[in-house]
């Protein structure tokens, strides 16, 4: 989807490698999230007990036989066609969306429970979408269940698994290859230039920027916090280079975390930063900046991230807030342990400054991936300490010998120097503070590793 001359355009992954969509339906707990994690070889839906966990559309590509494809869990479908709940109406929107684009469908039942009225109304609303479509008799543990009732589904013989034990899904790949319209390869690129993660504590717009980015309804979007419980990957294209957006649950304080399903979530999201380049903090401008909007930027921090400031829902502040540069100050003072931040007033609402969030957060990513020449370092190192030594402690001075950039994700500095506990961390902001007065870093702590080295070694 093109979004005008020189902007971006969305896609989602099996979009961008032309591979075939298969969708996994059924009604709640059949064990659709239990067959993804195990054909994308990684838990990325949420398995429980509790039925309804899926919410959103999750996407994940697998490979069978060299034929690339993606599977794509949903909500479990429901059939009362007078359901009032917002959320359950919207989740079983998302559902029928991807009913619509899929190639292959594959309908899951549980053997164990027959067939029940559920099943039957699934079925019937399936027929009329005349695509390629395969039963699958889940949670056959038994030796020889008993599947001759599947038969009244009208849908032929059913393959019969175990999603949890992997019994039976090759026989499933194998059927479900037969039915895609294409084949294309396994070992097309997936790489992107760029990763951002769209982080935030709960409710304040984060599905409601990705949904804004993309122009289209890919994430869940509901006024209830807490909505996304999965983390979403998108890709985009912008200038001609792919960028992976990921949507992530919100943040909260360990110990408001209320279940089992919320702890994954939020483990989640923490796993979704350690795979970006940047993460893309949301925060609610209304609101103004609380504890725990930090406390997430902390997150990003330690995992050596970039960082791009996002105040959402400006649209909701009064002219004169806005108009007030001490609001910005103070959100430069409320994030200044992020040197040069930068921040984006953002309104998913109105589409204000959505192409300057992702300009923004790519200069991080560029600017993350900044090498500094080893001598142009050691200089600067040099400079600085003539300039500021460092101060006495224990009748002994710290020397710092020789200064290296680390081969590393994040912009890590490597000092060797005479002895490792004359180090203060106020010193090491100071040599960060002058490194930065050349290579600028913004939106990125430089990290520091210590190390002994003797003054002949030098």
């Amino acid at each position: 989807m093109q979004r005008g001359a020189g902007a971006w355009m969305w896609s989602d992954e099996a979009e961008h490698h032309g591979s075939a969509i298969v969708a996994l339906v059924g009604r709640p707990n059949v064990g659709k999230s239990t067959l993804f994690n195990r054909l994308v070889g990684r838990r990325h839906s949420i398995v429980d007990d509790q039925p309804g966990l899926t919410r959103d559309r999750i996407y994940g590509l697998t490979d069978w036989q060299g034929t690339l494809f993606t599977i794509v869990d949903t909500a479990g479908l429901v059939t009362d066609e007078h359901e009032t709940d917002v959320l359950l109406r919207a989740m079983q929107s998302q559902s029928h969306r991807v009913l619509d684009d899929a190639d292959v469908i594959c309908f899951m039942i549980d053997v164990r429970d027959g067939i029940t009225r559920e099943d039957e109304e699934i079925a019937e609303r399936l027929r009329k979408l005349a695509k390629p479509l395969i039963l699958v008799a889940n949670k056959g543990e038994a030796r020889f269940p008993d599947v001759t009732e599947c038969y009244r589904l009208g849908f032929g013989e059913p393959i019969v698994i175990s999603a949890l034990h992997g019994q039976g899904t090759g026989d499933l790949l194998d059927a479900v290859i037969e039915h895609l319209p294409e084949r294309s390869s396994a070992e097309e690129s997936t790489a992107v230039e760029y990763a951002f993660a769209i982080i935030g504590r709960p409710n304040v717009g984060k599905s409601s920027i990705l949904n804004a980015l993309v122009g289209d309804e890919r994430a869940l979007v509901s006024p209830i916090a807490g909505t996304t419980r999965d983390a979403i990957d998108t890709i985009i294209e912008m200038g001609g280079e792919r960028i992976r957006l990921v949507d992530t649950a919100g943040i909260r304080k360990h110990g408001a975390v209320s279940s089992n399903a919320e702890q994954y979530s939020v483990l989640r999201a923490l796993r979704a930063l350690q795979h970006c380049d940047v993460a893309i903090l949301v925060i609610d401008a209304n609101e103004g900046v609380v504890s725990q909007d930090r406390h997430v930027a902390g997150y990003a921090v330690d995992a050596g991230k970039g960082v791009v400031l996002v105040p959402n829902k400006w649209d909701l502040l009064d002219r004169e807030t806005r108009e007030d540069p001490a609001f910005l100050n103070q959100l430069r003072h409320d994030f200044s342990f992020i040197p040069g931040t930068p921040i984006v007033t953002a309104s998913a609402l109105e589409g204000r400054n959505l192409l300057k969030i992702l300009e923004s957060a790519r200069n991080v990513a560029e600017s993350r991936r900044t090498h500094m020449p080893t001598h142009m370092l050691n200089d600067l190192i040099r400079d600085a300490v003539a300039s500021h030594p460092p101060t006495i402690s224990r009748g002994r001075r710290l020397k710092i010998l020789y200064a290296t950039q680390a081969e590393a994700n994040a912009p890590t500095v490597v000092l060797f120097v005479n002895d490792p506990e004359l180090v203060h961390f106020s010193y090491l902001r100071y040599l960060e503070n002058r490194i930065r007065s050349v290579f600028a870093f913004p939106g990125v702590r430089i990290h520091f590793t210590v190390r002994k080295r003797h003054a002949d070694e030098a």
